[in-house]
């Protein structure tokens, strides 16, 4: 089966501060995650935060981040991104939404989309779950994916560990998804 990893919202703006310790040790689990997929010729992408200062989103307590054009829109300097990786700049938490990823996976015969970054309640989620409603096999690398609060990054892996969806809709460690590959 052949598979993509989307790293979602791994840019320097939300690399830092309140995230900036949570994501100390997904980073070198996603450096690893993406090398293997790369030297499988699976598709690596980068979705990334690109808002407008004005944007809907902001206007409640989110305050500006990852602004279009600036550095904080960027992959972190933390992460490993190589010639043939996939830049995606998305508008909301979804890299799917009014982007064409749909199209670019169905291009590189991707079956089965990888989901890792931060946050796995909303943009991590918001992601595999659009993954799946494009008819795509989804997983969520649960070490390869943080929240601002620990305990809701369990909560949220915890209550989708034995969905009914299965399996097409899973939680995996990077460990699984790296036999997976390493043994076909």
């Amino acid at each position: 089966m052949k598979k993509a990893i989307i790293v979602v919202d791994m840019t320097k703006d939300n690399v830092t501060g309140i995230f900036e310790k949570l994501c100390e040790p997904i980073i070198p689990v996603i450096n690893d995650l993406t090398e293997v997929f790369r030297e499988n010729n699976f598709p690596v992408i980068f979705a990334n935060d690109s808002f407008f200062e004005e944007d809907f989103i902001f206007k409640g307590k989110m305050p500006p981040h990852s602004l279009r054009y600036t550095e904080g829109s960027e992959v972190t300097d933390k992460l490993i991104v190589k010639d043939g990786d996939i830049i995606l700049p998305k508008r909301r938490f979804s890299a799917f939404f009014k982007t064409d990823l749909d199209m670019t996976l169905r291009t590189k015969k991707v079956e089965q989309v990888c989901v890792c970054g931060i946050t796995s309640t909303f943009c991590v989620l918001a992601t595999a779950f659009d993954a799946f409603c494009n008819d795509f096999a989804t997983v969520i690398i649960e070490d390869a994916t943080t929240a601002h609060k620990i305990e809701f990054h369990e909560q949220v892996m915890n209550f989708y560990r034995k969905n009914p969806l299965q399996p097409y809709f899973e939680i995996k460690t990077s460990k699984q998804i790296i036999e997976e590959i390493e043994n076909v």
